[in-house]
């Protein structure tokens, strides 16, 4: 997928699909949440999970947009295509294609909006110097 570097194949599991024998709306979001974190851990060279608990960095989700084009279907094997388009001051934004493995049609587009959070205090904060040159990095056209 031409302006990506990351992509994370899954496949679609019977428990997915709905009355319709389509991929149930709501899926999309896990999908794109198990591809964001192998994402960072590639970024990072490194356990996502490891810098959340020494309170690094951690994601938290606080805006996602998607749009459906085509549904997906049991047994279909989707690439989930990530890429990190803006980083601001505790923000990132996120680009998502989903497509299913070898095709080029998206099946659903998606933007999703991350901060850096604390939890234990409770809210966002800044994003780290050394997270955002290992985004800049990995992702040379980001905007900051």
């Amino acid at each position: 997928m031409e302006g990506f570097r990351f992509s994370h194949r899954l496949r679609v599991r019977y428990s997915e699909i709905d009355g319709q024998k389509i991929v149930f709306n709501a899926h999309y979001l896990t999908y794109i949440d198990v591809a964001v974190i192998d994402y960072f851990e590639e970024v990072f060279g490194r356990d996502l999970e490891e810098l959340a608990q020494e309170n690094i960095f951690d994601i938290a989700m606080v805006k996602s947009t998607l749009e459906y084009k085509k549904p997906a279907r049991f047994k279909d094997t989707l690439e989930i295509w990530c890429r990190t388009s803006r980083i601001g001051g505790s923000s990132l934004t996120m680009e998502f294609i989903i497509t299913k493995a070898g095709e080029k049609d998206p099946l659903v587009q998606a933007e999703v909006i991350y901060v850096n959070y604390d939890a234990a205090a409770g809210k966002s904060r800044a994003i780290p110097d050394f997270v955002r040159q290992r985004i800049k990095e990995y992702e040379p056209a980001v905007s900051l």
